[in-house]
């Protein structure tokens, strides 16, 4: 890094190594696992459970949308309360409305309310954007150089969530009689509450109050090069994951296809966005940030062309692998070119508007994504992600040649 940039954004030389920050890894992990299940859930029966009680076949996925949204608009407010409270005073919020979510959620489909899911799907989005901050929070926990490690192990918790969601909506959509996937809504606030649990025992440092006003501007930082760059490729990896995901599974039952094979999908979908986890990190440290975007992107892109062969099981399995494997690259690899471009009394700020820009966006793929499914085909829908797909390429290909490498992290 140049002296310049080392000026610009200067970086702790200290061994950070907190007492508590094997526990905290650990209950980190094991709490993103049962909250990706949370989500898991949503992604697997929302656009299913929101045909079965919308007014119209075109607001099928509304609730997904309005989870996307959740997330968006909790992200401030989110990393508000870290920096004020602390992290875990944030955590116990989002699990408190990740109880909620499964509670109301039940409630929607005893009643027959699809505004009432979709309230229940906008508390989601909320639980799932504090459950977003976990990786952050791993960073915080170890030394600079080990913060990349530190931030794919948490994410690699998201492979139990691959298995637990669609096997609790397998196991349990047809245990409430009448009224299919109530009991799986009341076993994810059952799942929320043992991760509130967990996240009781993390132990992470009071947020200093100095830290909590200082720094740069927010638009100051937001302006930055590097930023733009890390915010774009994060948009578009995440976008398009959430594009293609809310899709599948209801254009899967439109195909002719199963709930259940629906739901295996969704699986191991799962499974490949959190698997290259384990050593994600380590290629980040080894390549650089940007060159492990690329990848993902690269992908991502295979896995729409996988998905223009056909619609056979799968031409869609192998399109959803393929999507989660991208997704995992290029956000973990968008994430860690963040961790470069703040200092650490502006790491709350700057990463909560960094979530806040990202899902913002993605909550607009998601709402167009049902419509465009309901109207246009699954073929559409694939067509259409080449777009985002080209402006980010060319943002990472624009790039200034100084835009920061280093794998060190910021605070």
């Amino acid at each position: 890094m140049s002296e310049t940039h080392q000026a610009a954004c200067p970086i702790q030389t200290e061994h950070i190594h907190p007492p508590h920050a094997r526990s905290n890894l650990l209950r980190l992990t094991l709490a993103q696992a049962l909250a990706g299940a949370n989500s898991v859930v949503v992604y697997a029966i929302g656009a299913i459970v929101g045909n079965m009680l919308a007014p119209s076949k075109a607001l099928a996925t509304l609730p997904i949308s309005i989870f996307v949204v959740g997330m968006a608009l909790c992200s401030l407010p989110a990393g508000r309360i870290a920096e004020r409270f602390g992290r875990r005073t944030a955590f116990m919020c989002g699990t408190g409305c990740g109880v909620l979510t499964g509670l109301l959620a039940a409630l929607a489909v005893v009643y027959g309310s699809f505004w009432l899911y979709c309230c229940a799907t906008l508390l989601g989005g909320a639980y799932a954007a504090v459950v977003l901050s976990f990786r952050f929070a791993a960073a915080d926990c170890v030394a600079l150089a080990k913060r990349p490690h530190a931030l794919s192990m948490v994410m690699a918790g998201g492979i139990a969530a691959g298995v637990i969601g669609p096997q609790l909506v397998t196991h349990t959509m047809q245990l409430w009689g009448y009224y299919p996937f109530a009991a799986t809504f009341v076993a994810q606030a059952g799942i929320a509450a043992i991760s509130a649990l967990l996240l009781l025992g993390v132990r992470l440092p009071a947020p200093h109050h100095a830290h909590s006003n200082g720094g740069r501007p927010l638009g100051q930082i937001a302006r930055q090069p590097a930023f733009l760059i890390a915010a774009c490729c994060g948009v578009v990896s995440y976008l398009l994951m959430n594009f293609l995901m809310t899709a599948a599974p209801l254009a899967m039952r439109l195909c002719g296809l199963s709930q259940e094979s629906a739901n295996l999908g969704i699986e191991w979908h799962v499974i490949a966005m959190y698997a290259p986890s384990f050593f994600t990190g380590r290629l980040v440290s080894r390549f650089g940030a940007r060159h492990i975007v690329l990848l993902g992107l690269l992908l991502i892109a295979t896995a729409v062309i996988a998905g223009l062969q056909g619609v056979a099981e799968l031409h869609f399995w192998l399109t959803l692998v393929l999507l989660g494997l991208g997704w995992n690259f290029g956000f973990i690899g968008a994430s860690a070119l963040v961790l470069q471009c703040h200092r650490p009394e502006e790491k709350a700020r700057v990463q909560s508007f960094n979530d806040f820009v990202v899902f913002g966006m993605v909550a607009v793929g998601s709402f167009l994504s049902g419509g465009l499914l309901s109207a246009f085909g699954w073929n559409t829908v694939l067509w259409l992600s080449f777009i985002p797909l080209t402006l980010a390429g060319l943002a990472l290909a624009l790039a200034p040649a100084n835009t920061p490498e280093q794998p060190a992290m910021q605070g």
